[in-house]
């Protein structure tokens, strides 16, 4: 478990990077009940408008909190978090989609030893969520 006392404003937390597949999509999809066929159809998402399939935004902003779990080492201490979803993620038929996830301290409060953590999730180059905070417990 990190210590309050050894965090600092722009301190980087925890990285990961994370590959989505079709496959991956498809076992979310099953485990989350999201069947919308823009997350496993080329031809229907591109018919609306999209580049091709895409990850579903809460598969992308759940495994987006995973570095920060990790680093706390007890998923209890995320008292809030919230992102907006500003770009897709397209996974492709073949291969792999690659997010990388980084975890910055952005503000710290002493009273009540809590920390917000901005965090930067990317897929080629662009920052597929905004406003992407979490606050944590220490």
């Amino acid at each position: 478990m990190p210590k309050f006392e050894e965090l600092s404003v722009g301190q980087q937390v925890a990285q990961a990077d994370y590959k989505f597949t079709r496959d991956s999509l498809v076992r979310y999809a099953g485990a989350s009940g999201d069947f919308n066929t823009i997350h496993y159809r080329d031809d229907i998402a591109q018919a609306v408008g999209l580049p091709g399939v895409l990850a579903h935004g809460m598969l992308t902003m759940g495994v987006s909190v995973q570095p920060v779990v990790t680093w706390l080492g007890d998923a209890g201490k995320v008292l809030d978090y919230q992102v907006r979803f500003t770009k897709p993620v397209v996974v492709p038929p073949k291969g792999s989609a690659k997010v990388s996830v980084t975890a910055t301290i952005a503000a710290l409060d002493q009273e009540s030893r809590r920390a917000r953590v901005d965090l930067t999730t990317s897929f080629e180059e662009n920052n597929v969520l905004g406003k992407a905070q979490v606050w944590v417990q220490l």
